[in-house]
């Protein structure tokens, strides 16, 4: 294939990606850990200030380039920004993981390089977590750039090339703890590739000879400079430079023994071929796999593609091979973290279907393999789409992990309704009691005043309510002895729901997560007001003639009761002239 071809395919694979990808970024609810981000990018954006925490948050990489397209917008306060600004980053790192197998093409062989491209388009996954703002996806771009930087290398040996290898290892390390097992399974996969090479009766001294004093002192040069920089909060804080090394004894402990996120070693593996839950539609990345399987046999048999690099394709394949099974054997497993290795098989499986292209009969056999690449490729895309912009927050979707659900913007909607009607406004004081992990709600609730929100996991003993609160259902209890018993005579107030449905009928409680309740409650005179406020202007007259009507006949009761203790002193007084 012409090299122009491959271009022009790989760019308008890419045109495409970036299409799938961007739409409605806004849609979907914000997962607690982009939350978590999102209140992590706050401080940097509002007050320039980062400071690196080794046990959690993972690294700055993500919050720094975030500022990016807030400055880009003209946004410079936190209730400025919203998703499509923190989103965008992921999503631009996605896109560009699609474009890079172009950088080596002359490796993966030009129709594996397309193969890979349209394949990393259009895998669900990977559309999915290219629109969610967490490391994942620039951690895996920053891998990647390891690879096609090491590839150039070996091809040409320059120092920019090691200085791009040291860059992207020190982003790698900048952008999550989890890099050491991508650092380890390159480290393995060369060494393996070497062995090789040493069996084919290549001396291992003849294929390190191009590594020089000089390109490993720019590659250390460039992977401090990198990792230090950011770690660092650009020299604000030195600390963070020994605190990112603290941090893997943190990952290490968390991996092994962290009881939430526990699960079989099948977990990506199932997640991968073969994945429905009740009724939902049935998930599958199975082609993929299939696919990066014969890629991994044709490698290994040195049957691949013609116009490849032998090299490359066992590096690729030695190091799909060490990561899957590092990732699997780990019991902490969180669905976004098999990108690595699902990106690794995506280049394999180019790799391979290049080779059944190859290895198929002349004409109607290559025109039949065609059809059904073809047909794999659009029944990903409809799995992309669908898990995008259909169950983007439904349980049933294997990409959506302890997701927040659509609830949320009913309960932003109704504190924020409270709050036109309070006089404080956003000021107002609110209250949050829930002994689970309650995030997203700073995000939603980013506009009010967050020193006038008062989170807590329980009820303080003698605890006064605030005029809205929002609550775990099990602390119903605590919560009528706050409305009632806490405060002194005078000063209580009822307390009624405050979720209600479009129609008007009262909700009992809402889904903050699937099976994660929350309860909402809001001082009644505030209701009233807000009740009062909806109602139609004739009737909101009619309200308002009853209740002059209702004053002004207690008005005259009062009058006439004070006439009536008037005459009765009177009476009195007389009755006791007369004696």
């Amino acid at each position: 294939m012409p090299r122009t071809y491959c271009v022009l395919l790989i760019l308008v694979v890419t045109f495409g990606a970036l299409v799938l990808r961007v739409p409605r970024l806004r849609q979907r609810p914000m997962h607690c850990d982009e939350a978590v981000h999102a209140e992590k990018f706050n401080k940097l954006l509002e007050e320039g200030t980062y400071v690196y925490d080794p046990l959690e948050y993972h690294g700055p990489t993500l919050n720094y380039l975030t500022l990016v397209p807030a400055w880009l917008s003209g946004e410079k306060k936190y209730t400025e920004i919203d998703e499509f600004t923190l989103r965008i980053v992921p999503v631009f790192f996605g896109v560009l993981l699609v474009f890079m197998p172009l950088l080596i093409a002359d490796g993966l062989g030009r129709r594996g390089a397309i193969l890979a491209a349209a394949l990393t388009a259009v895998s669900p996954a990977m559309v999915y977590y290219s629109r969610y703002y967490v490391q994942e996806m620039l951690l895996v771009c920053f891998t990647f750039g390891v690879i096609v930087s090491g590839y150039r290398f070996v091809r040409s040996p320059r120092v920019i090339w090691a200085v791009l290898i040291g860059a992207f290892l020190g982003l790698m390390h900048a952008t999550k703890e989890t890099c050491i097992i991508a650092y380890g399974a390159m480290f393995l996969a060369m060494v393996f590739v070497l062995l090789l090479r040493r069996r084919e009766g290549i001396p291992t001294a003849k294929s390190l000879r191009i590594i020089k004093p000089r390109y490993v002192i720019a590659v250390i040069a460039a992977g401090g400079i990198f990792a230090g920089v950011f770690f660092s909060s650009f020299f604000d804080n030195i600390m963070g430079v020994p605190d990112s090394f603290r941090t893997f004894l943190n990952y290490f402990t968390r991996a092994g023994s962290n009881p939430l996120h526990i699960n079989p070693w099948y977990f990506y593996l199932k997640m991968l071929f073969w994945s429905q839950y009740g009724d939902g539609p049935v998930w599958s990345e199975g082609l993929i796999v299939v696919l990066a399987v014969v890629g991994f046999v044709a490698v290994m048999r040195k049957k691949g593609p013609v116009g490849v690099n032998q090299d490359l394709l066992r590096f690729l394949a030695f190091y799909v091979l060490i990561m899957t099974v590092v990732y699997s054997i780990i019991p902490y497993k969180t669905p976004w973290c098999f990108l690595g290795f699902l990106h690794g098989m995506i280049l394999l499986a180019g790799v391979g279907a290049a080779w059944l292209l190859r290895i198929a009969p002349k004409h109607a056999g290559r025109i039949l393999l065609g059809v059904l690449l073809a047909v794999g490729v659009v029944h990903l895309l409809f799995q992309a789409y669908r898990g995008s912009y259909q169950y983007y927050d439904d349980p049933r979707n294997p990409y959506v992990y302890a997701h927040t659900t659509s609830d949320v913007y009913k309960i932003t909607a109704c504190v924020e309704q409270v709050a036109q009607f309070h006089p404080d406004g956003h000021n107002m004081h609110i209250q949050v009691f829930f002994p689970h992990n309650y995030w997203p709600l700073p995000w939603y609730l980013r506009s009010f005043n967050p020193r006038n929100i008062h989170w807590d996991k329980q009820i303080p003993i003698g605890e006064l309510p605030a005029p809205v609160i929002l609550a775990d259902p099990d602390l119903e209890s605590q919560l009528l002895d706050m409305f009632y018993k806490n405060p002194p005579p005078g000063r209580r107030e009822m307390y009624v729901p405050l979720f209600i449905d479009p129609s008007g009928k009262y909700l009992e409680c809402l889904e903050l997560r699937p099976q994660v309740e929350i309860r909402g409650y809001v001082r009644k005179s505030l209701w009233d007001k807000m009740e009062q406020a909806k109602a139609p202007p004739m009737q909101r007259r009619i309200q308002n003639s009853e209740e002059d009507r209702r004053e002004k006949i207690e008005q005259k009761i009062a009058k006439e009761e004070k006439k009536k203790r008037e005459y009765r002193n009177l009476t009195t007084d007389f009755a006791d002239c007369t004696d």
